[in-house]
């Protein structure tokens, strides 16, 4: 029997790295492309005429194409967006995952469901139900408390939620983090934004709408995520870090920790 002589075997080596190479090039372009897509649609829903000149506004200070380009944000995905509030950044994310994506919103998110419910540019919206009794004020404290619990999801792409856990407990919080944690796939993202307080610093009534990023960190990193990335997109150096961020002269110009974990 005769072997392949060594000219074959490099022809045949040559080959398959070419045929690597192309696969790898193919795979960059086609996540180029989704980003591109990603990114325009963000700036579609930013520009949209459904935004009040409210909302428009706080544009500058809340970044959100940088933000959710950071947190690896994609028009595909399924996401679910935590305390919504007023819906500030559901408006932007519902209609940028329309077409392929999808996404759901919980906690504190009745009454934003129902404005934006069957609204052109919202079909992909969904409401995970949190009841109310979930609840409670700890005595003493602006801090509320909810028990364990589950969204009832699972194979989450992403989690989001912006500027909210400083208003739970730790027990809370680390409820909430577990259960983000059962809803998100393996290597699913949670992307965290609040405001920033000196790592030890005690409470006081001043500060308690600030929270040490450290103790965040460690308290998502005991659910189970892997920290994996920060960015100084909200830091803002003038903050002194020892006003209420509601105070006229300080709310808009926080300084924010902006942090990402992934599910392993």
């Amino acid at each position: 029997m005769r072997l392949p002589s060594g000219r074959f075997l490099n022809r045949f080596t040559i080959m398959k790295m070419s045929i690597v190479l192309f696969l790898i090039l193919w795979l960059f372009s086609l996540t180029a492309l989704s980003s591109e897509t990603t990114s325009s649609k963000i700036k579609s829903a930013l520009d949209h005429e459904r935004r009040t000149a409210v909302e428009i506004l706080r544009d500058e200070n809340r970044r959100a194409e940088e933000t959710l380009t950071f947190f690896g944000f994609q028009a595909e995905m399924t996401v679910l967006e935590l305390l919504p509030g007023t819906g500030w950044y559901t408006k932007i994310l519902a209609p940028v995952l329309e077409d392929k994506g999808k996404l759901y919103i919980s906690i504190g998110a009745e009454s934003v469901y129902k404005s934006l419910e069957g609204k052109p540019g919202f079909n992909s919206l969904a409401i995970v139900p949190f009841d109310k009794e979930n609840f409670s004020r700890i005595p003493g404290t602006s801090q509320v408390h909810v028990p364990e619990f589950s969204f009832g999801l699972s194979n989450i792409d992403m989690a989001l939620t912006f500027r909210n856990l400083h208003n739970f407990t730790e027990e809370g919080r680390n409820n909430i983090n577990k259960a983000v944690f059962l809803s998100l796939k393996s290597g699913g993202h949670y992307g965290v934004i609040d405001h920033t307080r000196r790592h030890m610093q005690p409470n006081d009534d001043e500060i308690w709408r600030r929270i040490d990023p450290v103790k965040i960190i460690l308290e998502i990193e005991s659910a189970g995520f892997k920290f994996i990335d920060y960015s100084d997109l909200h830091h803002h150096p003038d903050d002194e870090l020892i006003y209420e961020v509601g105070r006229q002269s300080v709310s808009g110009n926080t300084d924010r920790f902006t942090l990402l974990f992934k599910k392993p």
